[in-house]
């Protein structure tokens, strides 16, 4: 899909705000849905000029570092928010880099990060301040500005007031209307730094530069034109590329509304919230539909006669579609999923009821779309296409013996920069011709259309769409004694699971050893990546030449 000639002047981030706010003015553009209602509604208009007005103040604090010929880096720790929005492109009209991180870091993976990426400003919501109570007096916080964005408020005469520290000190600060222009003009500047890791002190930066982000959300239109009247329900964590690039960046270039949900979307808050805002687009992960399937449709489903019998079974299917469409609103005319594999029952389900569903595939490093479909378009088994711009290609590996599958590499204007301070990293993952190793293994059909066939990398999409790396917890596993060999799974309910081949070291009763051990590891992880439970193998874990597990052996 080309880009029309107004968006093709757009590379940055800020430039996408400007232009935004300018093409749509007094619509609607965020809001949050709090106790059953739209509250805090804000239009285009208003967030051009909020950002502006943040943009003034992050570059009044002076973050910048004369070394700092990427920009500077602004932490970005918050609950998905209009306020998130402001300060993300805030960030990016002054000409800074952003550095959002989960809410679900402890205090020492955040303190982590915010050392490794050289912060030099926070933008934090009252709550998450709370952590930095834990790390804030170490000499590396004590000079470092913290901005409480959920402080903002906007008085009569459009002027901001937001409270500030500043070494130590808060004060409420006052930001007049103005009408700066943004300070990034290059497409290829470094926008943002996203942490994919940093359990053990191995934090991971993926850079993504504005090309990056904004060439990912606009090819993503080619599955699915966006419009201005359009409503989107977020429910993923922004801090996630998949919803920052797919659910901000994309429907705001095209002037849809979008709003947050004010606590985490269990089915109990999320019901509601869809009968009340009515989205037309959501973009989720597999875990929310099936939650919705599993208690919702299913129990239904099953109990309908005419789902027992063959010949009326596709009837039940549509009737329980129309229901299932009904429970989010009714008016869902795109339902985007991606993150992980979908549950092959919940998938069948899905395109015989024929719900306006598809599926696509992605990583952080690409922005992170990589292929996918168009709802109209899409058949079950039947593979994925790159977005205009995207190429993509399979090459030989050794964890595959199959013919025609190999790991699927891509190449085009959304393959990061690199891994922030690790050019060994970057060399692993990026070839010397450019294109991005995934990890993952596919095959490409004779009509050019991409099959996943399985994960080496084995990333774990969270309960709520956070990144949850196996090998990390595995490695802190693996400093144990009792523990040889270790592999972490998603089980078939969602919980984390970890199989593990004990060492002789192990004495005792097994079912206590594993409880402890259990314990000891849960308090070293993210609230979201803890264990669910330790089971044992008692056979040798079969292995590459270089003595790697092969994982797809044991998970599917």
């Amino acid at each position: 899909m080309k880009r029309d000639t107004e968006t093709s002047a757009v590379n940055t981030l800020a430039q996408l705000c400007v232009h935004a706010s300018e093409k749509y003015k007094e619509r609607p553009a965020f809001a949050i849905l709090s106790e059953g209602a739209i509250r805090g509604c804000i239009t285009y208009t208003q967030m051009g000029q909020r950002v502006r007005q943040l943009g003034s103040l992050i570059n009044q604090l002076s973050v910048k570092k004369d070394d700092d010929a990427s920009g500077a880096r602004v932490l970005l720790l918050s609950e998905n928010s209009p306020e998130w929005v402001i300060a993300y492109f805030g960030i990016a009209y002054a000409g800074a880099v952003s550095v959002p991180l989960l809410t679900g870091f402890p205090p020492e993976q955040i303190q982590n990060i915010a050392n490794h990426a050289d912060v030099s400003a926070i933008c934090v919501s009252g709550s998450m301040a709370q952590i930095f109570k834990h790390i804030k007096d170490l000499p590396e916080f004590s000079k470092i500005p913290f901005i409480y964005i959920d402080s903002m408020t906007i008085n009569e005469n459009l002027n901001m007031h937001i409270t500030v520290s500043v070494n130590g000190e808060e004060k409420i600060m006052q930001i007049p209307v103005c009408d700066t222009a943004p300070l990034s003009a290059n497409s290829n500047d470094l926008a943002s730094i996203i942490y994919t890791s940093g359990t053990l002190g191995s934090s991971k930066g993926v850079m993504l530069s504005h090309s990056n982000l904004i060439s990912s959300a606009f090819s993503s239109l080619s599955y699915g034109k966006i419009y201005p009247n359009d409503r989107f329900l977020s429910v993923l964590p922004l801090a996630h590329t998949y919803e920052c690039s797919l659910g901000l960046i994309a429907p705001v270039s095209s002037g849809a509304s979008i709003t947050y949900l004010d606590r985490p979307p269990s089915p109990s808050v999320l019901l509601p919230a869809l009968r009340t805002l009515r989205p037309t687009i959501m973009i989720s992960v597999p875990l929310l539909i099936e939650k919705v399937y599993n208690n919702a449709i299913a129990p239904k489903l099953n109990a309908n006669m005419l789902y027992k019998f063959p010949l009326t079974r596709f009837l039940a299917v549509r009737i329980a579609g129309i229901k299932l469409l009904s429970a989010l609103g009714g008016k869902i005319r795109f339902f985007g999923i991606g993150g992980a594999p979908l549950s092959s029952e919940v998938e069948k389900f899905l395109y015989e009821a024929r719900f306006p569903y598809t599926v696509g595939y992605g990583l952080t490093e690409a922005s992170p779309l990589v292929a996918g479909n168009t709802p109209l378009r899409f058949r079950i088994n039947k593979g994925l296409v790159p977005p205009k711009g995207v190429k993509i290609r399979i090459e030989k590996c050794a964890e595959s013996a199959e013919e025609g599958i190999g790991e699927i590499q891509v190449f085009g204007s959304n393959v990061m920069l690199g891994y922030y301070k690790d050019k060994q990293k970057t060399s692993e993952f990026l070839t010397s011709d450019g294109w991005l190793r995934t990890g993952d293994l596919g095959n490409i059909d004779n009509k050019g259309k991409l099959h996943i066939r399985g994960r080496l990398k084995a990333l774990i999409l969270g309960p709520s769409g956070e990144n949850i790396y196996p090998e990390e917890i595995e490695g802190l596993l693996g400093t144990s004694n009792l523990i040889e060999d270790a592999l972490v799974y998603s089980g078939e309910k969602g919980e984390l699971v970890a199989l593990v081949r004990l060492s002789e070291a192990v004495t005792g009763a097994v079912e206590h050893v594993l409880e402890d051990l259990r314990s000891w590891v849960n308090k070293k992880l993210s609230a979201f990546s803890r264990l669910n439970r330790i089971d044992v193998k008692n056979e040798p874990f079969e292995k590459t030449p270089t003595m790697k597990i092969k994982r797809y052996l044991y998970v599917l």
